[in-house]
């Protein structure tokens, strides 16, 4: 395996990337405790530990996605159900993988602020090891068949880091934004 030593510029450059943004993001949690990080600052189910599980659940996702390719990334639909049911909201059954990216949004029972960021790091570290491990950032795998991606599209190990630092810096402003109306606190 290859180690951190001799990583290409490239690949230090984009873990870098990703590591900014996830400093970006868990920096609006510092001096936070659990029911902080569980409080709602908008009309959404939207809270600041919402936000962290499910950009740790999107980074786990396409990392496995690089590994195992489209089975990685798989959104089968009840017996019955359409796409168009589900974007209704009238399918008479919801798929768990729907039901799990509800609750990446929100803290559940159980869920604490520091068994969050634990999970966090340890995504990241995967990552790095992946990011690490993967002979070629252009190696490729074809999207899954589901509405939001265009028929026959792929993605290399290179678009997925980038969609992750992209999702995790976008996430991290959000952050900021539930952060700055939960206590007035800004981020540094």
């Amino acid at each position: 395996m290859t180690t951190a030593t001799t990583l290409d510029a490239e690949r230090t450059d984009l873990l870098a990337a990703l590591a900014a943004a996830r400093a970006a993001l868990t920096g609006t949690m510092s001096d936070l405790d659990d029911t902080g990080a569980g409080e709602r600052t908008t009309v959404s189910a939207l809270c600041l530990g919402g936000l962290l599980k499910h950009v740790a659940a999107m980074e786990e996702s396409w990392l496995r996605f690089v590994l195992e390719g489209p089975s990685a990334k798989r959104y089968d639909l009840p017996d019955g159900v359409t796409w168009a049911d589900l974007e209704a909201g009238t399918a008479r059954t919801v798929p768990q993988w729907a039901i799990e990216r509800q609750n990446d949004f929100r803290m559940l029972p159980g869920d604490t602020l520091a068994g969050l960021l634990e999970r966090y790091e340890a995504v990241a570290a995967r990552t790095e090891e992946i990011v690490a491990s993967v002979p070629d950032l252009s190696a490729a795998h074809p999207l899954p068949a589901v509405p939001w991606h265009r028929p026959g599209e792929t993605r290399s190990v290179r678009r997925v880091l980038t969609h992750v630092i992209a999702e995790t810096s976008q996430h991290a402003g959000h952050a900021d934004i539930l952060r700055e109306a939960l206590d007035g606190r800004k981020s540094s």
